[in-house]
């Protein structure tokens, strides 16, 4: 992200530096003291980790602990670079180059200038890769994984050997795809990093279907994953959309015919649109995706991959899942070791606020452990590791100790509302669904937007405030809670088969808002009469009066609301949603050093990401045993635990949820 407000206060310390020169000391001292930038406290939310994370109830092995495989290592590529000796000189397979002059460009003096430094242009871009993979016989998964935009002369495709030492450990073949001569001062290219991954995979086949290859099936080309970082987290997406396209939306003269197993995709703190097919958002259905991202992520600065998360969709009846973690501490740059800390360039650790960083040992930790069990679970099938997916709780002792915020969804969940389908609030996802509330202060349903200004995930959720307080002159008597209904009609129960192996699944986020009292009950004790200020001029403000009191501190006890069950003949089962995860209040990043540029940058001091709550039913009829679960009709959720808030939810259905997460809740 560009820091152009810095440049004004550069500027002044450069003259400040210019009166030590020619003036006293004392004086530029004075001068250089008042150019610098006011460094502001770091601001952290109370970690909760130590309660959070304290259990483990997955019994499979920790997926971030190197595997029994010896490893292996080799580079291929075209034997003939310029800048890197690995190509060059110790390539095993050697690779033609591709043209992607038809997705890649740059004004002529740009252009002229980068094949001026590696020695080919755009229409011979090479294939080169590192290579880890585990010492047998095979066949081993195939996973490649690229890095987005950085300095094009500090090669970034080294920066991921942690990941590949510990993938082919566990009997992955990870490659590290090198596209630095796409790096730098390009833009709209993410098509052509998409792109190249697919040409990569054609070179892949041919070994794994050639005698004379290291690789001679040794590679299962029908579990392949795909993963990316920054600009290659959008990149992995566009290679799923292409992957089964016939032609290149932007040029249909150009075909297509990749068709790879592409089961699964991990975008690592992307970006999302700056390459849209077509002018739309790019389009990915029936695969495995998982996204991650750091909370103070100084380059893209906010949680843009909840937008692809969004768009992905599940149109057959395989047992596809998608997962989204938000990473508290964690930013752009400690995802690669070549990247490093410093997410703005070498020179940003002067104004971004490096101290509130968790380490990068502990960040790449996380990012082992959670590519481990998704791959894993996607790529052999081993659904012991679908509940750290569904619930971070339950891998308490995996984790480096910080906060997450995770979503999940799977094939098979169905929607009772999802607030996109039209504008009446009222009714839900599918006909037989109508809502209904009680004492709220606000209702509404609205985009949930990103920390960027003006910019959303492009989905709709419910916003809710309540305000239980006592109103008028008798704030002894008690009040009964808000609530929020949805019921569904017996004909939806039915064609769904919601019964007692079912979950209630639905996502959601508190926010800061402290919503006024009941519209409907607002206290007017106090109205002034109109009728004996009518036609008289306003009265002039008292100068004396004193000034407005400081505003209140935000508000930090526990938030917490019941979900209630309602069955058809009017049993009811309770149970706060606390016991199904922690309903956190939002958490607080300052991202700079500087006083106030945060606040000047984003309109917001936390991203405001939803967390996902799995409630087996099975929970509710435990403790109400003339529930009948089967026979559901009504959800509702009574704000009956903190006096006064407001919650964002979306995505409330239904899903049937495995043994195996059941077993790992008890």
């Amino acid at each position: 992200m560009p820091l152009r407000s810095l440049v004004s206060s550069n500027a002044a310390v450069r003259t400040a530096r210019g009166r030590i020169a020619r003036g006293s000391l004392v004086s530029a001292a004075i001068v250089l003291a008042q150019s610098a930038c006011i460094t502001q406290p770091m601001k952290l939310t109370r970690d909760d980790s130590p309660i959070v994370l304290a259990h483990q109830s997955i019994t499979a092995p920790n997926p971030g602990l190197e595997g029994s495989y010896a490893v292996r290592t080799l580079v291929y590529g075209s034997g003939t670079d310029k800048r890197r000796r690995a190509f060059r000189d110790s390539v095993t397979l050697k690779t033609k180059p591709v043209d992607a002059s038809a997705l890649v460009s740059a004004p002529p003096e740009i252009a002229k200038s980068r094949s001026k430094y590696w020695g080919f242009d755009f229409k011979k871009l090479p294939i080169n890769g590192r290579v880890w993979y585990p010492e047998g016989d095979g066949p081993f998964p195939l996973v490649l994984i690229v890095h987005g935009n950085h300095n094009m002369k500090d090669f970034s495709d080294p920066g991921y050997g942690y990941l590949g030492q510990h993938l082919a450990s566990r009997g992955f073949i990870l490659v590290s795809v090198d596209e630095n001569f796409i790096n730098g001062n390009l833009r709209g290219e993410n098509d052509g990093r998409g792109w190249l991954l697919l040409e990569h995979l054609k070179r892949w086949r041919t070994w794994n279907d050639s005698s004379g290859s290291p690789f001679h099936h040794k590679v299962d080309m029908g579990n392949i994953a795909l993963m990316g970082h920054s600009r290659g987290g959008e990149a992995v997406a566009v290679a799923a959309a292409f992957n089964r396209l016939s032609h290149y939306p932007d040029d249909a003269t150009i075909r297509f015919d990749y068709n790879f197993d592409i089961r699964s995709i991990v975008a690592i703190a992307p970006v999302d649109g700056q390459y849209q097919p077509a002018g739309k958002p790019t389009p990915v259905e029936n695969v495995n995706y998982l996204v991650f991202h750091g909370s103070h992520d100084g380059d893209v600065s906010a949680f843009s991959g909840l937008r692809q998360y969004q768009r992905i969709r599940f149109t057959d009846g395989q047992p596809w899942f998608k997962a989204a973690v938000y990473v508290y501490r964690a930013n752009h740059g400690q995802w690669n070791t070549v990247w490093g800390n410093k997410d703005n360039g070498p020179r940003s650790g002067r104004w971004l606020a490096l101290d509130a960083l968790i380490s990068p040992e502990e960040q790449r930790q996380f990012g082992k452990v959670y590519i481990g069990g998704f791959l894993e679970a996607t790529l052999r099938g081993k659904k012991e590791y679908l509940p750290m997916f569904r619930d971070h709780r339950t891998i308490g002792h995996w984790l480096p100790k910080t906060m997450y915020i995770t979503r999940f969804s799977e094939n098979g969940f169905k929607a009772v509302a999802g607030f996109d389908e039209d504008v009446e609030v009222t009714t839900g996802s599918v006909a037989g669904v109508t809502i209904s509330a009680d004492s709220l202060s606000g209702w509404k349903e609205a985009p949930i937007p990103i920390r960027s200004r003006n910019s959303d995930i492009g989905t709709n959720a419910v916003w809710l405030g309540w305000n239980n307080k006592p109103v008028g002159k008798d704030t002894t008597k008690p009040r009964s809670p808000a609530s929020y209904s949805i019921t569904i009609s017996d004909s939806v129960r039915a064609a769904w088969d919601v019964d007692e192996r079912s979950s209630l699944v639905l996502s959601l986020a508190p926010t800061p808002a402290t919503p006024g009292p009941r519209k409907t009950e607002r206290d007017t004790t106090k109205k002034a009469d109109s009728s004996a200020t009518k036609g008289k001029p306003a009265a002039k403000p008292d100068a004396k009066k004193k000034p407005d009191a400081k505003k209140p501190a935000a508000d930090t006890t526990p938030m917490d609301l019941s979900v209630e069950l309602v069955d058809a003949a009017g049993a009811t089962a309770r149970a706060p949603l606390s016991a199904f995860g922690t309903p956190r209040r939002p958490l607080e990043i300052t991202v700079y050093r500087r006083k106030g540029r945060d606040k000047s940058v984003f309109p917001n001091p936390y991203e405001l990401v939803l967390q996902t709550y799995v409630m087996p039913f099975a929970r509710f009829t435990r403790t109400s045993p003339a529930f009948d679960a089967s026979r559901v009709r009504t959800i509702r959720f009574v704000f009956d635990k903190t006096q006064v808030g407001q919650v964002v939810v979306d995505d409330i259905g239904f899903s049937a949820i495995d043994p195996a997460y059941l077993a790992a809740r008890e």
